[in-house]
């Protein structure tokens, strides 16, 4: 772990300067969401209102997957699970959008329940 108490008041000084990009960030979420000037898109909450805040909510997680749980320690087998998972993640959102936009309409299991 730690060899001196230089390491320590170093990687002391990493954790809190991360912590405050953290704090800053969420205000920066809480800004976009509340002043209308910094509303993207059209009037009100919309797909590029969501896209925003999920870019900054995806930055800030990395950061937090990265130095507070220690990824950047890791091997790179673990890179590979992570962003494996992410992938099929990324397929089975893609899925799911598929099959609400295209439904299937078969009435062979119709078990005569009242609709």
């Amino acid at each position: 772990m730690a060899d001196s108490i230089e390491h320590i008041k170093k990687t002391a000084k990493i954790y809190v300067a991360i912590g405050l990009i953290l704090f800053i960030f969420t205000g920066v979420t809480v800004a976009v969401a509340v002043i209308p000037a910094l509303d993207v898109g059209d009037h009100g909450f919309d797909k590029w209102d969501m896209m925003l805040g999920l870019s900054i909510a995806t930055f800030k997680s990395t950061l937090v997957a990265y130095v507070f749980m220690h990824l950047n320690h890791e091997k790179k087998a673990i890179y590979w699970i992570f962003f494996g998972a992410l992938v099929f993640f990324a397929f089975m959102i893609f899925l799911f959008m598929f099959a609400k936009s295209d439904p299937i309409h078969f009435q062979g299991f119709n078990l005569g329940l009242p609709e």
